[in-house]
């Protein structure tokens, strides 16, 4: 099982992206992985990329994930333990970055796809991000 952050969706689509190409270099060897994500990084991902290259990409990306990925939807409790984990850090870690990490711990995944560097504070997270 492995985590999928927003950052790899939007590096993937968007060819300006510093990461794209990382992120195709990525995508096969993730292939038959159990993906995972929030339905916080469905709605970020489908946002930002709906918002650079409008409507009918961003559609594309929402049925890609939901045929690809299982998505994990948030409860009170998920909240109330994610924000202890943006209390840990202080902020440092966006709050949508500590519901992945508190989903993370919960279904124990090591593993996540990622380009933002802020996940290599937290420790037992393997961030996948180059070869």
């Amino acid at each position: 099982m492995i985590f999928i952050d927003s950052s790899f969706f939007i590096a993937a689509i968007n060819k300006k992206d510093q990461w794209h190409q990382k992120a195709g270099e990525i995508l096969p060897l993730i292939k038959n992985e159990e993906k995972i994500i929030s339905e916080l990084i469905l709605s970020e991902s489908v946002t930002l990329i709906g918002s650079l290259f409008g409507g009918k990409t961003g559609i594309k990306l929402f049925n890609y994930i939901l045929d690809n990925h299982e998505i994990h939807y948030l409860d009170k409790n998920l909240i109330f333990d994610a924000m202890e984990i943006f209390l840990k850090y202080d902020g440092t870690l966006s709050f949508a970055d500590s519901v992945s990490v508190q989903i993370m711990k919960d279904l124990q995944i090591e593993k996540i796809v990622s380009f933002d560097s802020e996940f290599d504070k937290v420790k037992k997270i393997r961030r996948i991000y180059s070869d």
